[in-house]
């Protein structure tokens, strides 16, 4: 498939008011103002396939692309435009050096969809922040920093770089001898699967060991030409693993994860990992509990196949980086927070969304013996 398909399956769609509008059957003027407010602040982009899969206004493929009002709202005081505080671990632009061994490496702003929910809507479709030589200068850190041994292309979405400049970036990585692991963190598969061609499969063959994670949130996300494209990723001996969102009214249930879980096995992707949602400024409505999400993940638990659970972490507010919530790392859970302790033996509070009062929930202990109430 040419590049000429996909690039005009990406530039049509929605991606300003006016196509926003013509969506929902107004004229520009006829938008809220709030409406107008959130576009301005966050663009939109809705490719024209992922607006095809679109059954009806507000479904759950909608849920996560269509502005809202919503968008508007702070929520609680500690929504950030940078929740994860990557740019105090930015030593140089667009390049994330968080963990010992490894970093985030951003080469474009551009991702087939806008994510109304995304981590890093303050930069994304913005243009004159990753550069070429933001690029080059990421690769030069790796390279004059030998305990480096893992990067992950990242973004935006690396699969909207071009074919010439994705083989460039790749081929300077592989040439650093002490880069063991390339991956790649897409959604490109799920929301532009014309963009997987042929062509670009044989690119990425070139540099194993290379994996990917792909970002899917919703089992009617699930296409034959999704499965198509994967079937592409895979049969270019590319592992494929899943991360998907937990998001309030979209797949806040545990038969429609289950479902998606299983349809993403059927099309040879791994469930890996379930974000509870990160504390993004203007996206307060899209958050669950998360008791929810441990509800989610009782479900799944012995009730399908052990390959098909994913690990369900909180990324910590402040730049704690991934939890996985379990009896050793969550160490307090009530109705107004969970109070969480990462890898280094640091705590962290992630904020509850405000909901109806409950009773607070039994937890266990961080030693993982007998459980203990949880404070007030």
């Amino acid at each position: 498939m040419s590049d000429q398909h996909w690039l005009k399956l990406f530039r049509e769609g929605v991606f300003n008011a006016e196509s926003l509008a013509e969506h929902l059957d107004m004229t520009p003027g006829e938008l809220p103002d709030k409406l107008n407010d959130a576009i301005a602040d966050y663009p939109v982009r809705i490719n024209d396939y992922f607006l095809n899969l679109m059954k009806e206004k507000g479904d759950s493929l909608a849920l996560q692309v269509v502005p809202s009002a919503a968008e508007t709202e702070q929520g609680v005081e500690a929504h950030f435009e940078d929740p994860l505080a990557e740019e105090a671990d930015s030593p140089v632009r667009g390049l994330v050096h968080r963990y010992p061994d490894r970093v985030l490496l951003m080469v474009t702003t551009q991702c087939p969809i806008y994510c109304r929910f995304c981590t890093r809507k303050r930069i994304i479709g913005k243009p004159g922040i990753i550069s070429t030589a933001t690029i080059e200068a990421g690769i030069d850190y790796i390279r004059h920093h030998p305990e480096i041994r893992d990067v992950l292309l990242s973004g935006g979405d690396p699969l909207m770089v071009k074919d010439e400049l994705l083989e460039r970036i790749l081929r300077s990585l592989r040439a650093i001898p002490h880069l063991e692991v390339l991956r790649i963190g897409t959604r490109v598969p799920g929301a532009l699967p014309q963009r997987v061609t042929p062509e670009l499969c044989a690119i990425l063959k070139q540099f194993h060991p290379l994996y990917m994670n792909i970002h899917f949130n919703h089992p009617d996300e699930i296409t034959p030409e999704v499965a198509k494209a994967c079937a592409l990723l895979a049969d270019a001996g590319i592992p494929l693993g899943s991360q998907t969102v937990l998001l309030k009214g979209i797949n806040d249930d545990p038969e429609i994860m289950k479902q998606l879980m299983h349809k993403l096995l059927t099309i040879r992707v791994k469930p890996y990992y379930l974000y509870q949602a990160d504390l993004i400024k203007g996206t307060e409505h899209f958050r669950t509990t998360v008791e929810k999400g441990l509800e989610i993940m009782d479900a799944l638990q012995g009730h399908t196949t052990g390959f098909a659970v994913p690990k369900y972490v909180i990324d910590a507010p402040g730049g704690g980086g991934k939890v996985p919530v379990s009896p050793q790392t969550l160490i307090g859970l009530s109705p107004e927070d969970a109070v969480i302790k990462n890898y280094e033996g640091k705590t962290y509070r992630y904020p509850q969304p405000k909901e109806p009062a409950q009773d607070c929930v039994e937890h266990p202990s961080a030693n993982g013996n007998n459980p203990t109430p949880c404070e007030r």
